[in-house]
């Protein structure tokens, strides 16, 4: 074979592996789009309101979400304070995430729908994923700074979520062959794992990975699965739990603060709920680009709060039964579970929590982690690629278990990241709510030398409004990652993390926005296609700016 043989089917070879766009897609070549970032056709918008609310039940009932009252109760907030900061702060993330309609009457008499919403309907209306919506306020180049802090994140977590079901796994085998506890150690101490629990995490890992490879269109009837499994899972733990000790000792505890110490504790706790799931308020048009409509989406907003919020108080009352029957208050179910007797229902339960393991892995980790490596390398990676990626990097290279065992700092600052996605949630929301009112150019998302380019594919009003919005809650991040380092007055701002960098960001990024508008981002009604943009730009003094003139908005 010749060497310009060799080269050709080099050439070829590398051929193979390159993803094409959709034939309809505004970008110029696959080095900027493939069919999975592009705008998703209508023959691929299948989450009607069901899977909505089949995707949400998903999400909540995990062990996360199960533990989230744990650290409230441990600060002194009795169970009645805890539960409202926890449906409280799920209802703001609703809002954040599911958006409203607004009917526009236009001078003309002419009404129709438009939808200024929050970041999950514009998905539901554009179609596009995170990381192209992004670009719209950020600027082009300057979205990959979200993008590649998000895939990190994502990536992260998946490892972590990983070894909760690694946990799940190993109950579930104790349960079936009870010699599993008898398993002899030969790994050393510095391995921080032992040799049942690298099995269990490497069956657990095996188990899920096929689970990754389902698309998004389709992976709604995982969740189905889930929906019909879990629940009831739920729902007889707290049956056990009433009815073997009448709700126990948390249920009569009292709160040991009062006053201002109490009202920061409290919104503390708020704070914590907003960050449990703060990611998917950044980055649900992920998922709403596969609605059919808006409306189909807006069942979240009900179902957020209603979900999680019974989610913790299942973990309330088991973790109280758990003290009275074995005098040690187990926040973690898995501990709970391995103390029980009835090996059938260690394994049901077991199961039920590996499969909502599994289940929030996908739906919150994988297919975002899939969609950022998608954006980064859409001529080589395209959503299912992106997956087997945070499989490989989150489940092997991050190594979960030796974060868990010596990295508790770095931990920490991971669980404080709430400091830069309440900010940048608070930017995307104002630039699509309130800078440019429903006016995107779609096809302009594409480009890198389109309209969202800015100065050098950089949006400074995004900049500047994430430079003023995240320095005042440093020093309490400080304070969480290592608590001997006194921040005095400067842990409170933390204490109301999301919601300071959220109000902050939206409000100097709106103001310089007005102030210093980016012309060139600014049109009068919104883009879907070339064509509509050909048509817009040739009567942009005519129809479309009468249209545009003397509108009166309304919420509905």
């Amino acid at each position: 074979m010749t060497t310009e043989q060799g080269e050709m089917r080099k050439r070829s070879w590398v051929k193979k592996w390159e993803l094409s766009p959709e034939p309809a897609t505004f970008a110029s070549s696959n080095k900027w789009s493939n069919s999975d970032m592009d705008v998703t056709p209508p023959e691929k918008r299948t989450w009607g309101m069901v899977t909505w609310v089949l995707y949400w039940v998903s999400d909540a009932l995990n062990v996360a979400s199960y533990e989230l009252a744990s650290s409230m109760l441990a600060v002194g907030l009795s169970w009645r304070q805890a539960l409202p900061a926890i449906a409280v702060g799920h209802i703001i993330i609703a809002f954040a995430i599911t958006g409203k309609y607004i009917v526009v009457e236009s001078a003309s008499s002419v009404s129709e729908w438009d939808h200024y919403s929050a970041n999950g309907a514009v998905g539901a209306t554009l179609h596009v994923p995170f990381p192209v919506l992004n670009r719209s306020s950020f600027g082009f180049y300057f979205a990959y700074f979200s993008v590649v802090s998000r895939v990190i994140l994502a990536m992260f977590w998946f490892g972590i979520q990983t070894y909760t079901g690694s946990e799940c796994v190993y109950q579930m085998l104790k349960a079936i062959w009870p010699s599993t506890a008898r398993i002899p150690n030969h790994l050393p101490e510095s391995a921080n794992i032992t040799t049942t629990g690298l099995m269990c995490y490497f069956l657990f890992w095996l188990i899920q990975f096929p689970c990754l490879l389902i698309s998004p269109q389709k992976v709604r009837w995982l969740f189905i699965a889930k929906a019909v499994i879990v629940p009831p899972a739920f729902l007889a733990m707290m049956g056990w739990a009433f009815a073997t000790t009448g709700g126990g000792e948390i249920f009569a505890q009292k709160r040991t603060l009062s006053g201002s110490k109490l009202g920061w504790a409290w919104l503390a706790a708020l704070n914590s709920t907003l960050g449990n799931f703060s990611t998917l308020a950044v980055n649900i048009p992920d998922f709403t680009r596969y609605s059919p409509s808006v409306k189909a989406q807006n069942v979240q907003l009900i179902v957020i709060p209603i979900a999680f919020t019974f989610c913790a108080f299942v973990g309330i009352a088991c973790t109280s039964a758990g003290y009275v029957h074995y005098g040690a208050y187990y926040w973690d179910p898995l501990r709970l579970i391995d103390n029980w007797d009835n090996r059938a229902a260690s394994f049901f339960a077991s199961f039920a929590f590996a499969l909502a393991t599994i289940c929030t892995n996908i739906s919150a980790n994988s297919i975002s982690a899939a969609n950022d490596f998608t954006a980064l390398l859409p001529r080589w990676i395209n959503i299912r690629r992106g997956q087997i990626l945070c499989a490989l990097i989150g489940g092997w290279v991050i190594l979960p278990w030796e974060i868990l065992a010596t990295a508790i700092g770095f931990l920490q600052f991971m669980a404080g990241y709430t400091v830069f996605l309440g900010p940048i949630a608070g930017i995307m929301i104002s630039d699509y709510y309130l800078v440019k009112r429903g006016a995107v150019d779609v096809p302009a998302l594409y480009k890198p030398r389109g309209r969202y380019r800015y100065h050098g594919g950089v949006n400074w009003r995004a900049a500047l409004a994430l430079v003023v919005s995240v320095p005042p809650n440093i020093p309490g991040l400080i304070n969480a990652i290592n608590p001997k380092i006194d921040v005095h007055g400067g842990i409170y701002p933390y204490n109301i993390a999301w919601l300071l960098g959220f109000t902050l960001a939206a409000a100097v990024y709106t103001l310089t926005s007005k102030v210093w508008p980016a012309q060139e981002a600014i049109i009068p009604a919104a883009v879907h296609d070339e064509k509509q943009r050909s048509e817009g730009s040739d009567s942009r003094e005519g129809s479309v700016k009468e249209k545009a003139h003397k509108t009166m908005v309304t919420e509905v």
